[in-house]
């Protein structure tokens, strides 16, 4: 039985731990169990060569362990597609996890790099075969002239591994948002929302937090 708002939230909002990684987790094991869709579905922004912005969502797929040199949150795609494209180019990112079952929300910013091969290997591995298929065949963010298109492309590289493994596309890895600023936001009545922001200089500095007026 999913929580209620209220109940989820607590009666006198949250308190923040020393490492906002262990809040994120506590807060994202209480989505997986109260989100109906995608508990992981995050917005990224990122901005293209003339700085304007651009937003849209993506599935978080890690966050990294405590003993991990680098602790960031990692997110896979196309790096020909626009997004991609502008991170590569501008390698800073701001995130936005937002939970309406539970009236919450995380908001993360920092640098951004690129997984090693060995990590997009193994997530690519573990995809949907046919989810491996698309990565081939889609040209993402490029003009599409029709959806026949598309699915002949599907075709065209079904066929060809038709049998034994898909291998990765060049063109295909992942992203690590390494955070130098985490706020967390929580609904409370009357407008009065809990919001608390981790703040540090780099990867190497220990987190400072402080309570902002909501």
């Amino acid at each position: 039985m999913h929580k209620s708002k209220s109940e989820a939230n607590g009666g006198a909002g949250f308190t923040p731990t020393d490492d906002p990684f262990d809040l994120f987790a506590s807060w994202l094991g209480d989505a997986t169990q109260s989100e109906i869709n995608d508990p992981n579905a995050v917005a990224v922004a990122s901005v293209d060569e003339t700085g304007m912005p651009n937003v849209r969502m993506v599935l978080l797929k890690g966050v990294d362990d405590a003993d991990a040199p680098e602790r960031g949150f990692v997110f896979y795609t196309n790096f020909e597609g626009t997004k991609g494209r502008e991170l590569l180019a501008h390698p800073k990112a701001a995130l936005v996890f937002h939970w309406k079952s539970l009236e919450r929300q995380v908001r993360v910013r920092g640098p951004v790099t690129t997984v090693t091969d060995a990590e997009a290997d193994a997530y690519y591995a573990s995809r949907p075969r046919l989810s491996r298929i698309g990565a081939w065949a889609s040209k993402q963010s490029r003009p599409l002239e029709g959806r026949f298109a598309l699915e002949t492309e599907v075709a065209r590289y079904a066929a060809k591994y038709a049998v034994g493994a898909i291998p990765r596309p060049p063109y295909w890895s992942g992203f690590r948002v390494t955070p130098l600023e985490i706020e967390f936001w929580m609904s409370r009545p009357f407008r009065l929302h809990d919001r608390i922001v981790y703040r540090r200089a780099d990867s190497a500095t220990p987190w400072s937090k402080t309570r902002l007026f909501p």
